[in-house]
């Protein structure tokens, strides 16, 4: 049972906050940083920074001691309208109107983004990120908040982008506690914290947490000075004992029982997981949000971990297919079973077609695929490896499963336009492809898919909350609801389908419809 911790004396105190004055910390009340919601709605994000109290001493009075190797750098106010225009690509380049966000709040916009689903059909996956990650002119009502813009961060994070969300901020800029956390958390994911550990030690106007700034000046190679700011929060109790111990572990693990149990964190921070991490005992990053997968694609992870952190992160899209594929392929498998056994089946697929063996391809590719199947990562071994496998002498069971493959990728018009349908289910998917007239049966689909199907890819959507925001001129609102409407359709919401898809027929995304329509039929995503 842990001892009672006491209240530190007048002496201890004062030794504290001399030294605390020296290092320029800030001056907090006890329990600041710890009582106060956090900043982000999204729980897992480190307390990396704190809002100073009226009462804490200015930027003049305490300076902080100089860091080596740190340099000056100058913060300016960024236009407010501008800040919400911030993205990766024009709209130009992603096939969407510059004033995608026209006629709708801000409120409209941030609620219907934190709606989107984190498990959508891979093409909606994809429209998903496309639009956090598009430039559009910011809606009329943006007020220098950046509610928009941390929305769109905070769902890449949701998704697990983390590597999308970093290049955003960046191309922003960190220059508030909102942005910072996140530049920090995302940095330390992915192994890129130095440039945000270095602008916390050089004082930026931000006022770091006592665990973010031990954690950088140990990074730093600065472990007395860590050590010795440690001391002075843990005398004024501005950390918790939780924090307090892991802390002190991290600094000097060998003053430890390494048998004794480390504390316990039911949701770790990225901070807190790294420091677990250091000492050997991080929990498994498939317990925690998608983000944290992150962390186990770094060189010092197990392989078998990487590959499983990779199929978590390609089937949130926050992954492009090529990255597991080079895990996937990297060694021989050891062992069998799970994991091992998509390796491999990977591996065999990937060597029939490096040889145009369309004899041993035709064997692998079924295998191939039943297996990551079993993940939902079906929609990737088909942008890998479909379209090369159509250019091979293939059996007629492996062709027609490669044909069914190749719909599931971008090329699917393509490939539909050069395929001779030889079922009905196969001339069912091509008028899908290519919008020819729907047939009545064909694949197997629940009773009234077909229906909904061919309602939606006309255009002829039943009224709904994306079809009335979509009459009032309000695109992005009516996209984006469109998108969870197709996500219930996939569950069995019929109405949900058809106005899902008249939604984005409408507003000009017909390719992204069609890629919807297409996965409804050929994915299983009923549960």
């Amino acid at each position: 049972m842990r001892a009672e911790r006491r209240p530190p004396s007048r002496r201890c105190v004062a030794l504290a906050l001399a030294q605390t004055l020296a290092l320029g910390l800030p001056l907090l009340t006890p329990g600041a940083g710890h009582a106060e919601a956090p900043l982000s709605a999204i729980d897992w994000l480190s307390e990396s920074i704190m809002a100073p109290p009226s009462d804490a001493v200015s930027e003049q009075e305490v300076l902080p001691p100089p860091v080596p190797g740190a340099g000056e750098i100058t913060v300016e106010p960024i236009d407010a309208p501008s800040v919400e225009a911030v993205g990766l690509v024009s709209a130009e380049q992603a096939g969407l109107p510059r004033d995608f966000w026209a006629g709708s709040t801000t409120e409209t916009l941030t609620g219907a983004i934190a709606a989107l689903p984190g498990d959508a059909l891979p093409a909606l996956r994809d429209l998903s990120f496309t639009i956090l990650l598009t430039e559009f002119d910011p809606p009329d009502d943006t007020d220098g908040q950046q509610q928009l813009f941390l929305a769109r961060v905070d769902r890449l994070l949701d998704f697990g982008g983390v590597e999308q969300a970093l290049a955003l901020i960046e191309n922003h800029g960190a220059d508030n506690p909102d942005l910072f956390r996140r530049w920090f958390d995302a940095g330390l994911l992915l192994g890129r914290e130095e440039a945000a550990c270095d602008a916390l030690l050089r004082r930026t106007g931000l006022e770091p947490s006592y665990p973010a700034r031990i954690f950088c000046f140990a990074r730093a190679g600065h472990w007395s000075t860590a050590a010795l700011t440690l001391r002075s929060a843990r005398a004024l109790e501005f950390i918790t004992e939780a924090e307090e111990e892991l802390l002190a572990r991290f600094l000097d693990p060998e003053l430890f029982d390494h048998d004794a149990p480390l504390p316990e964190f039911t949701l770790p921070s990225p901070l807190v997981w790294r420091l677990l991490e250091a000492l050997g005992d991080a929990p498994p990053t498939r317990l925690l949000p998608p983000a944290f997968s992150h962390a186990e694609l770094r060189s010092n992870a197990a392989w078998r971990n990487q590959i499983e952190a990779a199929e978590r992160l390609t089937r949130a899209g926050a992954l492009p297919p090529n990255r597991l594929l080079g895990l996937y392929t990297a060694r021989r498998p050891a062992a069998s079973g799970g994991v091992w056994d998509r390796a491999e089946a990977v591996q065999q697929l990937d060597r029939a077609i490096q040889a145009q063996d369309g004899g041993a391809a035709s064997r692998a590719l079924p295998q191939a695929w039943a297996r990551l199947a079993e993940i939902e990562l079906e929609a990737t071994l088909a942008r890998l490896f479909a379209e090369d496998a159509l250019r091979l002498a293939l059996g007629e069971e492996a062709r027609a499963l490669a044909f069914r493959m190749g719909l599931l990728t971008p090329a699917y018009a393509d490939l539909a336009a050069a395929h001779d349908p030889a079922t009905p289910g196969e001339a069912m998917l091509k008028a899908l492809a290519l919008g020819g007239e729907i047939p009545a049966s064909g694949q197997n689909q629940p009773a009234g898919m077909t229906d909904a199907l061919r309602d939606g890819l006309t255009g002829q959507a039943p009224d709904g909350p994306a079809a009335r925001l979509l009459e009032r001129g309000e695109t992005g609102a009516a996209v984006l609801t469109a998108i969870s409407r197709l996500h219930d359709g996939a569950a069995g919401d019929l109405r949900g389908v058809a106005e899902g898809l008249a939604v984005l027929v409408r507003a000009g995304l017909e390719d992204h419809a069609r890629r919807a329509a297409l996965q409804l039929v050929l994915l299983d995503r009923r549960g």
